[in-house]
């Protein structure tokens, strides 16, 4: 089972990534144009949105079956980049990611009609995407 949900938690980082590169693109070429963020755009954000929540969920998942999560928090594993990087960093860097993309996501969808959408879009789930993309443990990335 843990094999098999770590598995599906890679192959959804691939699912994340694009849907976060489709929404900042969206969002950059709208506020470049100087559109009105419309609905189909809010529904277009929505690629970002929905499969971080689903890896997030499937990481807090891991976070306690896995034998490199909270079973592994010491004194010993602070010392250990490796054992610290899975157990604190990259489980907290994603939450602050995914609260970004979330706040960046509400604010948008208040803002249909406007600009300033496409603005909020970028801003948060920019950073969000940054945030993501430093703390995912390459070494043993698929």
């Amino acid at each position: 089972m843990y094999t098999g949900i770590q598995h599906f938690h890679s192959f959804l980082a691939y699912l994340v990534l694009a849907g976060l590169v489709v929404s900042i693109l969206n969002a950059l070429v709208g506020f470049g144009n100087k559109k009105d963020f419309a609905a189909k755009d809010r529904k277009l954000s929505l690629l970002g949105l929905i499969p971080t929540h689903l890896q997030f969920l499937l990481g807090i998942i891991l976070y306690f079956l896995s034998p490199l999560g909270a079973s592994n928090i010491s004194g010993e594993a602070m010392g250990n980049s490796v054992a610290r990087l899975y157990f604190l960093e990259h489980p907290l860097t994603m939450l602050i990611a995914i609260v970004l993309i979330t706040i960046g996501y509400s604010k948008a969808k208040r803002q249909v009609g406007s600009p300033k959408g496409y603005k909020s879009i970028f801003i948060f789930y920019g950073i969000g995407f940054i945030l993501i993309l430093t703390r995912i443990p390459w070494m043993n990335w698929p």
